[in-house]
């Protein structure tokens, strides 16, 4: 049981705190204009935000329970993963679509020149799309789902150093959440730039006080 909970006091005082960032910057005056399909901009905040937390609970909580227990293999045997990854898959894929409907419904809140955010926009898709094809290509999907906690066959593969990963090892943290950052400078939108930067930060919360120490437990 304790190693389940390694780290996760540091964990809710991490998202506690970068919770109340985002709410005391709130009171920025462009924060929350604007609204999508009836649903104001603040509700979008939350929405996303909430995603977030969500996404990154459900995967230290599958990744431990399975690593301490094999608790999801033995209650779904085989499809374990499948329905594992399908979650994740779910969760993975909505959080850029809340954060672009956030940019969208705050558009125009960010002093920003528009050339200039759609060439930022421009800049940073260019390495999330090389962190996708390189995935697909030198690392496979299922292993980046967390293959590895569910099948020890995966732990004897050798490290990736090949695509982006020749750059850094880290490259789905560094890179990866680059995308996130898109919708901010396209829209030109404030309250999707302190959500990019609240997710950005915490998805390195997950690297230190879930992945990091599974990682030693994995691979000593």
């Amino acid at each position: 049981m304790k190693t389940l909970f390694e780290r996760q006091l540091l964990h809710l005082t991490a998202v506690a705190l970068l919770v109340y960032a985002v709410y005391q910057l709130r009171n920025l005056p462009e924060f929350g204009l604007g609204g999508f399909l009836g649903i104001s901009t603040s509700s979008w905040v939350t929405l996303t935000i909430a995603v977030a937390i969500i996404h990154q609970v459900y995967v230290w909580f599958c990744w431990r329970t399975e690593l301490e227990w094999k608790l999801l293999s033995q209650i779904m045997g085989r499809l374990a993963f499948v329905l594992y990854a399908a979650g994740f898959t779910v969760l993975i894929v909505l959080r850029p679509i809340l954060i672009f409907i956030l940019g969208w419904s705050n558009r125009g809140s960010l002093p920003i020149d528009p050339i200039l955010g759609y060439a930022v926009s421009a800049i940073l898709v260019i390495p999330a799309l090389y962190l996708m094809y390189s995935v697909k290509t030198y690392f496979g999907f299922r292993r980046a789902f967390g293959l590895d906690h569910f099948d020890p066959s995966v732990r004897d593969l050798p490290l990736v150093r090949h695509g982006i990963f020749r750059w850094s090892p880290n490259a789905m943290y560094v890179f990866g959440f680059m995308v996130l950052w898109v919708p901010a400078f396209l829209f030109q939108s404030l309250a999707a730039l302190v959500v990019a930067a609240f997710s950005h930060i915490y998805i390195w919360v997950h690297f230190y006080v879930t992945e990091r120490p599974d990682m030693r437990r994995i691979y000593g």
